[in-house]
């Protein structure tokens, strides 16, 4: 028999985002209870279609465009929704859709929200009361996003200030305004006058630390506003740190936003705009430094960057890690890995902390090696889930065979084989047989997509192990798909973070180098 083919729609924007029940997981939620509950169920195929991250006001989305091409090859049988909105809140395009496109090719669209099924309809999609909720949708759309700009605006025309830290240097005001901290707007003057007079990041952090000033976290956490954690800095300041001062334009009282995206809806991957689209506000609060220090501060840090510096790349390439500080290490000459927060002050732990690259690579694949197990059981697993498959379709013979039983006891009643009474009776006897079949059905699908997954996992694991046993170097493939970080400690001791720990015997691994 021919599956019925259910895909299930889920769109998540910017500022659907701020609304828990719009999450791309209740949404799944939703629509799998939906579809849960649809007779054509027992014999579907569920495919799911999520598009995070983009507005619905244009069909410029990655996964729809899928979605209508698998339509306009007639491999989906029904679409489902949440409402109207997460398919588009373009009235015409989206009525284009349901109106001309779906029908041609006989697929139902539902939209739950909104209690509306193309199956309900006959020639049309519903009429005016469907039309008008996709306009009123549209106009949403725009006037929220014109609506949500202008109030910004306005706040930061008034000399508020949006976001709930401020820079280090300033504090919030009863008022919602920023103005200088004198405990440390002195420090950031400072920092601004060395990089003037030719001192580098590095130079600079090695000054603040031999004067035992808090870094920018510390300080926040000193004063009982601990919004991340600081212990990794152990109270060295970096040359990143400084750096991000030194070029922060609300030092000369010029306010800022909008400066970074973000990659992806619930993530906390950012990417740096083009300055060009940087919204900002000239004199908004105090200055701390003057126009001119910054500049001269600016010009002479850049003197010292290489701006057509290309990053190496190399196979342990953003993998490498200080154990005793937990900060990357840097590659030197291309030869060495060295730990360059260590080199703030001798006095620290892992000052001196550096390996060989090639060492480092040699040890690591040796480990690696090591580490893997071969007895995996891929039979076992097979044959597991081979019962389990046969049990799954006994069961959901036997939930079509009561589902008939019921529907043939219908036309008898219908053709006045039998009375009310006796339907009435027997029904009931089948409604009992179908709930706990039901129950039944549904555990065994769970223990068989348990199964099934685990199954998967053994046959990733032993092709993973035929390409370690196979390989007779370390490969950057090899390293992406085993390996989380590689922890460098002194004396030339090296822990492994594994990225998949089922692969292997133990959860860490240390050996000497």
């Amino acid at each position: 028999m021919q599956k019925y083919v259910i895909a299930l729609y889920i769109r998540l924007s910017i500022e659907d985002y701020k609304y828990d029940s719009l999450s791309i997981e209740n949404q799944l939620l939703v629509l799998n209870e939906y579809a849960a509950a649809m007779p054509e169920y027992l014999n579907a195929e569920i495919l799911e279609f999520i598009d995070n991250g983009y507005s619905g006001t244009n069909f410029e989305r990655p996964q729809v465009q899928k979605l209508i091409e698998m339509v306009r090859a007639n491999r989906i049988d029904c679409i489902i929704v949440k409402d109207f909105s997460r398919f588009g809140r373009n009235s015409i395009e989206t009525g284009y859709f349901i109106e001309r496109v779906f029908p041609l090719f006989h697929t139902r669209f539902i939209s739950i929200s909104d209690d509306f099924d193309t199956n309900n309809f006959k020639g049309d999609t519903g009429g005016m009361d469907v039309a008008f909720k996709y306009l009123i949708s549209e106009w949403y759309s725009r006037d929220m996003s014109m609506k949500t700009k202008s109030a910004k605006y306005a706040k930061m025309r008034r000399g508020e200030y949006q976001s709930v830290i401020c820079p280090y240097g300033y504090r919030k005001s009863a008022d919602g305004r920023m103005e200088p901290d004198e405990d440390v707007a002195p420090n950031v003057q400072m920092i601004f006058q060395w990089a003037s007079e030719g001192n580098t990041a590095a130079e600079i952090t090695r000054k603040l630390y031999a004067m035992n000033i808090p870094t920018p976290g510390e300080y926040r956490k000193l004063k009982g506003k601990a919004y991340y954690n600081v212990s990794r800095t152990n109270g060295v300041w970096s040359t990143s740190t400084v750096l991000r001062i030194l070029e922060d334009q609300r030092y000369i009282g010029t306010y800022v936003i909008g400066k970074r995206k973000v990659k992806e809806i619930g993530s906390r991957h950012t990417q740096l705009k083009d300055e060009s689209e940087w919204f900002k506000i000239p004199n908004h609060h105090p200055a701390i430094v003057s126009v001119d220090l910054f500049e001269r501060a600016n010009a002479s840090i850049k003197r010292f960057s290489l701006s057509n510096k290309k990053p190496r790349d190399y196979l342990l390439r953003g993998k490498v890690f200080c154990g005793c500080c937990d900060h990357a290490m840097s590659l030197r000459n291309g030869a060495w890995f060295y730990c360059r927060h260590s080199e703030v002050a001798e006095t620290l732990p892992c000052h001196g902390v550096r390996i060989k690259m090639a060492d480092l690579e040699q040890v690591v694949f040796e480990t690696i090696r090591a580490q893997m197990c071969p007895a995996l059981g891929i039979d076992s697993n097979k044959d597991k889930l081979d019962l389990q498959t046969v049990q799954q379709t006994e069961h959901e013979e036997k939930l079509r065979s009561i589902q008939d039983s019921k529907r043939y006891l219908y036309e008898q009643y219908a053709l006045g084989e039998i009375d009310l009474e006796t339907y009435r009776t027997r029904k009931a006897v089948y409604d009992t047989e179908l709930v706990q079949a039901k129950n039944v059905h549904a555990v065994i699908t769970a223990q068989t997509k348990q199964i099934k997954s685990d199954y998967e996992i053994k046959l990733k694991q032993q092709e993973i192990v035929q390409k370690v046993g196979n390989a007779n170097m370390l490969t950057k493939a090899l390293i992406d798909r085993l390996i989380n970080k590689v922890y460098v400690f002194p004396g030339d001791r090296i822990e492994i973070e594994y990225a998949t720990q089922d692969f292997l015997e133990t959860k860490e691994s240390e050996k000497e180098v």
